[in-house]
């Protein structure tokens, strides 16, 4: 099962999911309300309406431990074994570095990042995503379509979400707590998105795409997107953005963005826009939902811990650093024997990685692990080193990945107020016998 968070940290979702019965004795109030199924107390009531977005008319008849419709979404994360859950409104569910150890990620293990909600209808009948702006032909096209009048192409990518890391800055800036686990390469199966715009006729003025979905605002205002983010039209014309259809060869999880989403390998994950519904063309760069302020913009020069930073001093993130992720021995492991096989993925943006070097006397040596090359462009790549460690004892694995260009991956970062780009040398901590 997926692992539960202490209740303050978890929502009140997984609050009721863990323990239905205590959940139900400390919100609802039954000495003052014996005859009243499920009518909840002051705070809890507050509470609830607010995870809900509107009052409850009817909540003195709520059955004891009912968990609202709105909220159900969370059982969708029972597919995805073992993941840890970070956020049930909107949910957001990080992976185990351990369970990404295959080198294709699998649907079960994909993280989860979502700003709203779940559509409440993802059947690839009848959806139609629309391509309007500044366009010569504007066009609205089913999923059938795409795949009738496009070339279906099949790529490994990864999608990594730019606050992955957040965790470990200090202060720790706000937002989801992502550790390592941010990130997955899927296969993934779709229609180029320039192929898509070229039919569409871009205009010459176009410098942004803006980027729209179903997902539903937490609010319930129906007016309102949770994200609507784009892409400069240069990446939206590089060879491996997909408008995909499939994921590992079946459909893609509903968590996940299902019918049809966006991924664009090496821009933050919230550039891979899910349950996409419209691609509008722009002459101006993009202003939706998460966009602007700080969304997924770092400062433009050095700050210091804590330092406020002014937001016409933010610019947007593209691409993603240089990375490695150690993914067995998984961290406070107890090895046996005197030697361990180190395995793990390598990626950086929308380069190539040259060399990863694997530490265990904490960063004083580096010994070359052998890497294999991507399976494409876009995916990561595998590496691996049998590491013999001298004595027993308590030790810690660090991997560095160097890139194409000559990038490597730092020891520490310097802070942002909004927790981005954290892509510090990995470390895992082992119990040699």
């Amino acid at each position: 099962m997926m692992t539960r968070l202490p209740p303050m940290q978890k929502g009140m979702f997984a609050f009721f999911a863990a323990d239905p019965e205590a959940a139900d004795k400390a919100v609802f109030d039954r000495e003052s309300y014996p005859d009243r199924r499920g009518f909840l107390r002051g705070a809890g009531l507050a509470t609830m309406g607010a995870l809900l977005g509107a009052a409850i008319p009817f909540h003195r008849n709520m059955p004891a431990g009912l968990i609202p419709a709105a909220l159900a979404d969370a059982e969708l994360l029972k597919a995805k074994e073992g993941l840890v859950l970070l956020n049930d409104r909107p949910m957001n569910a990080e992976t185990p570095p351990h369970l990404l150890d295959s080198p294709i990620t699998t649907n079960e293990n994909f993280f989860v990042r979502n700003n709203g909600g779940i559509p409440a209808n993802t059947d690839a009948d009848g959806w139609e995503l629309t391509i309007d702006g500044l366009v010569d032909n504007p066009l609205s096209l089913s999923i059938a379509y795409l795949k009738e009048q496009f070339e279906v192409v099949k790529l490994a990518l990864v999608i990594e979400c730019a606050g992955n890391g957040r965790f470990f800055f200090s202060p720790p800036p706000g937002g989801n707590q992502w550790t390592y686990g941010g990130v997955g390469c899927a296969y993934f199966t779709g229609v180029r998105l320039r192929d898509v715009l070229n039919k569409a006729g871009v205009k010459k003025d176009v410098v942004y795409t803006a980027n729209v979905g179903a997902d539903p605002h937490l609010s319930g205002d129906p007016d309102r997107l949770p994200i609507s983010r784009g892409l400069t039209i240069e990446k939206a014309m590089a060879e491996d953005v997909l408008l995909a259809f499939e994921m590992n060869d079946t459909e893609i999880p509903v968590l996940n963005g299902r019918p049809l989403r966006l991924v664009v390998s090496g821009w933050p994950g919230s550039c891979s826009q899910k349950w996409l519904t419209r691609i509008w063309l722009r002459d101006v760069v993009h202003d939706g939902p998460k966009m602007g302020g700080t969304s997924y913009r770092v400062p433009r020069y050095p700050v210091a811990p804590g330092q406020d930073v002014p937001p016409e001093d933010f610019e947007i993130i593209e691409r993603l650093p240089v990375k490695s992720l150690i993914t067995n021995p998984a961290t406070k492991s107890d090895v046996s024997g005197k030697s361990v096989e180190v395995r793990g993925h390598a990626w950086s943006g929308d380069r190539t990685i040259k060399s990863v070097d694997v530490s265990i006397d904490f960063g004083a040596s580096w010994t070359s692990a052998e890497l294999a090359a991507p399976v494409n462009f876009g995916a990561w790549q595998n590496w691996k080193r049998t590491i013999a460690f001298p004595q027993a004892g308590y030790y810690e694995v660090w991997s560095r990945a160097t890139d194409s260009e000559g990038a490597t991956q730092p020891s520490a970062i310097p802070w942002n107020p909004k927790g981005y780009l954290n892509n510090a040398i990995h470390r895992v901590a082992v119990n040699v016998a």
